[in-house]
């Protein structure tokens, strides 16, 4: 079975860049048509799709976030990396990282979530 961990600081200062990973286990990142995807969810709101990597290496970004996302990956180590960079309270959230088999957009398997504060 497929296991999606997210980890990363759980506070960040506005204005830096916030890191975050997802270690994937039981599947290699690079298996074919698999995308791998951010996803997060800030308090009292619906989630947001922030962008994602397929099995290829090509990354997708949601438009409005495109400027400041950064999505990579470690097909060594098997983990995929968001970067946001110049955050601000409203990123505030938790960070999910999930599994689209398809490319449909349907997630089928997610990590946990880590949550993230910004502080002001």
């Amino acid at each position: 079975q497929v296991q999606l961990r997210e980890s990363g600081p759980g506070l960040v200062k506005a204005w830096q860049t916030l890191s975050l990973t997802c270690i994937v286990s039981d599947e290699p990142i690079i298996t074919k048509y698999y995308y791998w995807s951010w996803i997060r969810q800030p308090p009292g709101k619906g989630a947001e799709w922030m962008g994602a990597i397929a099995y290829d290496g090509s990354t997708y970004y949601s438009p409005s976030l495109q400027s400041r996302t950064s999505i990579s990956r470690n097909t060594a180590d098997n983990h995929i990396t968001l970067q946001l960079s110049s955050v601000t309270p409203g990123d505030t959230a938790v960070y999910f990282c999930a599994r689209d088999s398809s490319g449909s957009g349907a997630f089928d398997y997610w990590g946990q979530g880590t949550q993230v504060i910004v502080s002001s």
